[in-house]
């Protein structure tokens, strides 16, 4: 197996932009697939463009016309990538599209998704948001049977072993490559007559399907299908394997089921607040967090306020529930490139005030409650308390929508040691307030997060927070895979 990035292979298109010197905001992968329109690089574009919150480092689309595949991708926004000319040059009724952030392999173009290779004279494109456990054991059991890894990403993997069991069938193959990683995974797969998605059996990541006239529509979340004019028409299920091809849509579910284990953070930061997840409206959902803080610490302030944008919809609610005046106390530039001419030693504090700016006549001599969503390595929120301070702010206090995220996660959340978590570093939450710089520091109990979903605990993954792991860690892996006898040997 290799990949081609050729225009020498007749039945493959492939561009590459370069890449540009930048960094950005991160959070997680998007992706969309689109089967049965025309114009599906256009629409799998602007579905990229509704996901571009869950990745800004890359971007990328194949289609496929049924005989013929196309890819172009490059770093950068989806909007930066891709160009009415670009999108002309990626004709076919079905598509996959990708933005990434990474969580494991570097930053840089070859590890850019979707990620395609050509196998026995079929093409297959892949999509991946998640992080996969296993993938280092799996890599080096391949490698010993020479397969030829083109790039850093665990989600390479997958395709590696859907090669290895092809003489078995597509629909066979798919089963066992999927089988044998573990980990969180929703995927969008496509050949050249043919799209495909999956969802890990515990169901950590988001995925949603979804109609647009005769075209059926893939998407990390529901905001995507808003945009495209889609109607929601459920989302794909943990362990489910959907496959669809001139034949229509089937589906398979061939995994024992397990215990899901939602991602909880997608609720409280990941997801955009218009989506559907998990079958909450996030906007909603973020709200009942903030009533749930004001029930448990209402401490003496004459306002509350988020930093935008992350914590509004909690500091909304929070204001609902205590009768407490909401205001926009901090206000953001959202002409922020992701490039800038680099201040003078003269400018201080500018990576602070670059994005975010108090309002002085507003806070001045005032006790101010911020409602945060989260406190991770916490050295921002220092950076903007200590803004505040210096205009004079009476008193600050803080209550985070979630409780303390002690431990790290390995499944595709951008902290993966509990050295980059201060509430795994500092202790006790007084430790914390002090470093921060607060006059107090509250978070949200964890019972009042789970009720704040209106379900119950066992639906989610909380490892974050309780150190109680779904899967484990990768360092126990090898003993979990031969207990349990999960194809890992």
């Amino acid at each position: 197996m290799k990949i081609n990035n050729s225009l020498s292979n007749p039945s493959l298109i492939t561009l590459h932009s370069p890449l540009p010197e930048r960094g950005g905001p991160r959070e997680a992968c998007g992706i969309v697939a689109v089967y049965g329109d025309e114009q599906a690089a256009r629409l799998a574009f602007f579905g990229l463009f509704a996901l571009q919150h869950r990745g800004q480092e890359s971007a990328g689309i194949t289609t496929a016309d049924g005989t013929r595949v196309y890819e172009y991708k490059g770093m950068g926004l989806a909007s930066e990538v891709f160009t009415e000319e670009r999108l002309s040059r990626l004709p076919g009724h079905m598509a996959i599209g990708h933005v990434r952030y990474s969580t494991t392999g570097s930053s840089i173009l070859s590890n850019a998704q979707p990620f395609l290779v050509h196998h026995a004279g079929e093409h297959y494109a892949l999509g991946h948001n998640g992080n996969l456990i296993n993938a280092q054991i799996l890599r080096a059991q391949l490698e010993e049977k020479g397969s030829i890894f083109q790039s850093t990403m665990d989600s390479e993997v997958i395709v590696h072993l859907l090669a290895h069991h092809l003489r078995e069938g597509f629909e066979k193959a798919l089963v066992k490559a999927l089988g044998r990683v573990k980990g969180a995974f929703s995927i969008v797969l496509l050949t050249k007559d043919k799209v495909i998605a999956a969802r890990d059996p515990r169901g950590f990541r988001p995925l949603c399907l979804g109609r647009l006239k005769k075209a059926w529509i893939v998407a990390s979340e529901t905001c995507a299908l808003d945009l495209l004019g889609a109607e929601y028409e459920r989302d794909v299920e943990p362990g489910e394997i959907i496959i669809i091809d001139a034949k229509g849509l089937k589906s398979l579910k061939p995994f024992r089921k397990v215990k899901t284990s939602h991602c909880i953070f997608e609720l409280i930061y990941f997801a955009r607040p218009d989506s559907e997840v998990f079958g909450q409206n996030v906007y909603l959902c973020r709200k009942r967090l903030g009533h749930k803080l004001a029930r448990e610490y209402r401490p003496d302030a004459d306002l509350v306020m988020p930093f935008p944008d992350s914590g509004n919809y909690a500091a909304l609610g929070y204001a609902e529930e205590s009768g407490i005046p909401f205001e926009m106390g901090m206000i953001r530039n959202h002409y922020v490139g992701r490039t800038f001419i680099q201040p003078t030693q003269a400018i201080r504090d500018f990576g602070v005030r670059v994005k975010l700016n108090p309002v002085k006549p507003l806070l001045k001599g005032k006790r101010v409650l911020i409602v945060e969503d989260s406190i991770i390595r916490g050295t921002t929120s220092r950076n903007r308390i200590r803004n505040l301070r210096q205009i004079g702010v009476r008193e600050i206090h803080m209550a985070v929508s979630c409780p303390p995220t002690r431990y790290p996660c390995p499944y595709g959340i951008d902290f993966s040691s509990k050295g980059e978590l201060i509430a795994a570093e500092k202790g006790k939450v007084e430790a914390i307030a002090r470093f921060i710089g607060l006059d107090s520091l509250y978070y949200l109990s964890l019972k009042g997060m789970v009720d704040a979903t209106k379900t119950n605990s066992k639906g989610y993954c909380l490892a974050c927070y309780s150190g109680d792991y779904p899967l484990p860690m990768p360092a126990e892996l090898n003993k979990y895979c031969l207990e349990e006898q999960l194809y890992c040997r």
